[in-house]
């Protein structure tokens, strides 16, 4: 029984919907093959940058200050005693001094020497040099003068060989004594190799009266700030060395938080910095801080060097020797270019880069890096903002075809 022409055209478009379905199924199946991986990439943003340097200290209530010498010398006079009040400025130790005094009065003549020949050249050497120099060239000419006429001579014969020759002798010293004068008067000239000279010995003999004044000031060892002496390691006669700690002195009314600093972070310092403090029993409760101190040793066993923070609103739960740790800001760009730390490639290495997204594929982008905090950091070239870039991932190389979806802000990795 043959079937109806209506029956088969529904066949016909049955099997047409079923091969329609399989081919779309295929083409969604091999989507990924076809446009890459969905990545989650990140957008280049211009946002302020702070970078901090984090370490774990204790609280010293009152503080405790440690003084020192910065040279070595003999104690010649310790006009305090354990246990007085002090304040700041107030002259704790006196070193013998004779000899930075004289190196300093040496220092002095230097720089007043090295000054008085500047001048001379400027004053004296130089209207000289220019002098000789316009006789030199008047000479000069002369004895061109002179030669011409004794070849106009010689060749009418009116005078010999003889004669010529010692009119030609004559030109010749004549313009040899006026290139002299003209390389005399340049070296006294303000850019000659005579001044240049003077200039850098006085520079010298500056540099060298600053040292000598420092040298001095470290003769006398000042209370740095309002205290009582509460401990003394020193006494009249002994040789004291660099580092050695000969009083303690106890500061009136301050906190402060004493941190073992790793080495590596010390060209990162500066008196003045901020920072955010929380003890460890309130992690939750944070307050500031400002460094004073730095210590001009590095323990050399642990690798690290003694910081101090003055905390001028002490919250009332902070005890002595209670475990803190500080957040030291470090370096702070207002408008800084940034990317997510976890999106650079050879970030420690001499040539960063990353994997920026260019249409549809992944370009190795070479950067120049800043500063880096709370899981970003700064580029200084390489990338504008808007543009995307990729996170670092093993299966993510250069050339990689991805289908990008750009993560927001907040879903950024702290420390990434």
């Amino acid at each position: 029984m043959q079937m109806s022409l209506s029956e088969n055209l529904r066949r016909v478009k049955h099997k047409g919907s079923a091969v329609i379905v399989l081919l779309l199924g295929g083409a969604y199946a091999a989507r990924p093959l076809l446009l890459g991986p969905e990545v989650e990439v990140y957008k280049v943003e211009r946002r302020e940058l702070v970078q901090t340097v984090v370490a774990t200290g204790r609280v010293e209530t009152p503080l405790r200050v440690e003084i020192g010498s910065q040279v070595t010398g003999t104690i010649a006079a310790i006009p305090v005693d354990e246990g007085q009040a002090v304040r700041a400025g107030q002259v704790l130790i006196e070193l013998e001094h004779e000899e930075a005094r004289a190196a300093l009065e040496q220092a002095r003549a230097a720089v007043l020497q090295a000054q008085a020949r500047l001048q001379q050249l400027r004053q004296l050497s130089l209207p000289v040099a220019e002098q000789a120099l316009r006789q030199a060239e008047a000479n000069l000419g002369n004895a061109r003068r002179q030669y011409a006429r004794s070849k106009d001579l010689f060749a009418r014969g009116f005078v010999g060989q003889a004669a010529l020759d010692e009119a030609r002798r004559s030109l010749d010293v004549a313009d040899s004594q006026a290139a002299s004068a003209r390389i005399q008067a340049r070296s006294m000239g303000e850019q000659g190799s005579d001044v240049l000279m003077a200039k850098a010995t006085l520079e010298q003999a500056r540099a060298a009266l600053q040292q000598a004044r420092a040298r001095l000031a470290y003769t006398t060892i000042a209370a740095p700030v309002d205290g009582v002496l509460i401990a003394r390691q020193a006494e009249r006669g002994a040789v004291v060395q660099p580092g050695k700690v000969l009083m303690v002195l106890s500061p009136r009314g301050r906190t402060q938080l004493v941190v073992d600093l790793d080495e590596r972070n010390i060209a990162l310092l500066r008196i003045g910095q901020n920072a955010l403090a929380s003890a460890d029993a309130y992690p939750q409760e944070r307050f500031g801080a400002r460094l004073v101190y730095i210590s001009p040793a590095v323990d050399p066993q642990r690798g690290a060097v003694e910081v101090k923070f003055d905390v001028e609103r002490p919250p009332a739960y902070l005890r002595q020797d209670m475990t803190v740790s500080v957040d030291i800001e470090v370096a702070r760009r207002a408008n800084a270019v940034v990317v997510p730390t976890e999106t650079v490639h050879d970030l420690a290495g001499r040539t960063p880069w990353v994997l920026e997204v260019v249409g549809r594929r992944l370009r190795r982008q070479p950067v120049a890096t800043g500063i880096s905090g709370a899981g970003n950091t700064e580029i200084l070239g390489g990338l504008q903002p808007g543009e995307l870039v990729a996170p670092v991932a093993g299966a993510l190389s250069d050339g990689s075809r991805v289908r990008a979806a750009v993560a927001a802000p907040g879903a950024r990795r702290p420390g990434g």
